[in-house]
């Protein structure tokens, strides 16, 4: 099976985003959908998520939930189960990020960022696993999960986000830990390390050094919706079933020169 279109085909997949209201998570989810699969996101504010599944059609679901609660995340993963007998791409999407001094940071901006986006990583690919497991599984068979890293993750940053950035250097090992535990069980776990893309989370960012994050990137670009959708559908599709553990770095070349 050599073919481009099934290599790379995501038709009929179930598919989970989280934080998919938008953002990366949005070009993720638009990029299944427009692909054939069909796709369930879920985000904190339910106006904003159920807009955006409404704008995709009937292959987009929104269950509006705060993964930063064990209760919730425990609720969103039974209204999973309670419509799909499985899921065969969970993205690890939600995130927040905080900023400020080392003197000046609060507990709040440490216990809310690593509760979205470490802890709710872990449990909610927990509470989905009979769901991701598959038996005697190998290559296209295998389900994924696919964790959203960052390149403060790998790097760093000159901005004072040290809870972020400690959680993406979670999310990235762990993801090392899922990929080797849960292989035998017919589940592929990677991640995806973003540079800058256009969100809510970087408008700031861009306010402040947008141009010179440009300057810093041998692309001169930040990132598109094609961009994250092109490397989100590989970690889905045929095309990548014999990567276990591995972080694909988007961002334009910018890492290698900050």
């Amino acid at each position: 099976m050599m073919r481009i279109d099934e290599l790379f085909s995501v038709a009929g997949k179930r598919v989970v985003v989280t934080g998919g209201s938008r953002g990366i998570g949005e070009m993720i989810a638009r990029a299944y959908v427009e692909n054939g699969a069909e796709v369930i996101i879920t985000a904190r504010n339910a106006a904003v998520c159920d807009a955006l599944a409404a704008a995709l059609g009937p292959r987009c679901v929104s269950i509006p939930a705060d993964l930063s609660k064990m209760a919730e995340i425990e609720r969103f993963a039974g209204e999973v189960a309670a419509r799909w007998d499985r899921v065969d791409v969970l993205f690890n999407n939600a995130g927040a990020s905080w900023g400020a001094s080392i003197e000046d940071f609060p507990e709040t901006g440490w216990d809310k960022v690593m509760d979205l986006n470490v802890k709710s990583v872990f449990f909610l690919t927990q509470k989905l696993l009979q769901l991701l497991k598959r038996e005697n599984a190998v290559g296209g068979d295998m389900s994924r999960v696919i964790n959203i890293g960052s390149i403060d993750g790998q790097r760093v940053s000159a901005l004072e986000t040290y809870s972020y950035a400690a959680s993406k250097a979670g999310v990235l090992h762990m993801t090392r830990m899922m990929a080797k535990n849960l292989a035998t069980d017919g589940i592929a776990v990677n991640a995806i390390a973003p540079g800058y893309f256009p969100s809510k989370m970087t408008a700031g960012v861009a306010e402040m050094v947008g141009d010179e994050i440009i300057e810093a990137t041998p692309l001169k670009r930040w990132g598109t919706p094609e961009d994250m959708a092109g490397v989100a559908l590989f970690l889905g599709s045929r095309a990548s079933a014999f990567l276990c553990g591995s972080t694909v770095t988007v961002d334009g070349g910018y890492k290698t020169t900050v």
